[in-house]
């Protein structure tokens, strides 16, 4: 018998090879279950010692039943589906991987914003249609002399400012009161209000966590504000931006186009209005993914379990203990 239950609270892997590995240094074994919400749980998960979780929501309800479990470990960045403030009055760790998929998140924002200035996805479907050469329905402008705004400042969107440096941008402005000045001066971008950001950036792409605070940050007021011709991209989370606030926008041709990788619904609502839009670009919330980056998330989210067993502390603690 193993000194450590491990459970996978939802199944989105073809493998754990990674995570067993890591988890035998420990004498850990790993069951693997897919729940779709945490009031599902049976007994063996209740008393857990530790819980690898993916999308499957664990409220404060669930996180008092939880008998021995000692971390939830989160796949990914975010942790918005775990009640961190529960599982911190409950002496459980909750941890994430911070610096997970960064490369990847960051290209995936760089192809979305090229593909809605330069039109490809619309031009590509109106080749299939047996279109050619439909400049005159396009307004294609040159990316050179353009401003870029950065809604947060964290490490993905540093990424994506270093990446854009040779595309010869005007200048880079960015929103996030939790980064020094000096700090975002010293990378060669320029903190600005949110509201200097929306009014003056001709693309905008957003790189924040979903919090109480960014619920439903980008709404009505602030898609006003926003240039006639400006781009918008979201990689982050999709309630950070009101759907129905921007589906009007976009139908009512107050933006010019948008590049979505997340939507307040996964997945996407197939009677949502977006799917019928030509200036908007559409992945499904798949910007984090390579080979790569889901070798080290698997890896590194294992590792936060059997820090804590050999360490007394997780690598990537999202809370303190």
């Amino acid at each position: 018998m193993s000194r450590y239950n491990v459970i996978v609270t939802d199944d989105r892997f073809d493998s754990y090879t990674e995570e067993e590995q890591i988890l035998l240094k420990v004498d850990a074994s790993l069951k693997v279950y897919n729940f779709t919400t945490g009031h599902e749980f049976p007994p063996e998960v209740l008393n857990a010692d530790a819980l690898l979780a993916n999308l499957c929501p664990i409220d404060g309800d669930v996180i008092k039943k939880l008998s021995r479990c000692r971390i939830i470990s989160r796949y990914g960045v975010g942790y918005d589906n775990v009640d961190v403030k529960a599982a911190t009055a409950a002496g459980i760790w909750v941890t994430n991987v911070p610096d997970y998929c960064k490369e990847e998140v960051s290209d995936h924002t760089l192809a979305l914003l090229l593909n809605c200035i330069r039109k490809i996805s619309y031009i590509h479907k109106r080749i299939r249609e047996h279109g050619w050469n439909k400049h005159q329905e396009l307004s294609i402008s040159r990316i050179k002399g353009r401003i870029l705004g950065l809604i947060g400042y964290g490490r993905i969107a540093r990424a994506v400012h270093n990446k854009i440096k040779c595309f010869g941008f005007e200048k880079v402005l960015v929103y996030d009161p939790y980064i020094k000045t000096e700090s975002i001066l010293n990378q060669g971008a320029i903190p600005v209000s949110m509201e200097k950001l929306l009014e003056t950036s001709d693309f905008i792409s957003i790189h924040v966590p979903l919090t109480q605070e960014t619920n439903g940050f980008i709404g009505e007021k602030e898609l006003r504000l926003m240039k006639k011709q400006a781009i918008l991209i979201n990689t982050s989370r999709g309630p950070v931006v009101d759907e129905d606030a921007l589906v009007k926008a976009l139908e009512a041709g107050k933006l010019q186009s948008v590049g979505l990788d997340v939507f307040e619904q996964e997945p996407l609502n197939p009677q949502s209005p977006l799917l019928h839009l030509d200036n908007v670009v559409l992945t499904s919330h798949m910007a984090y993914y390579s080979i790569e980056a889901l070798h080290e998330l698997k890896i590194k989210a294992a590792e936060n379990i059997t820090s804590l067993f050999t360490r007394g502390r997780p690598i990537y603690p999202v809370n303190s203990i």
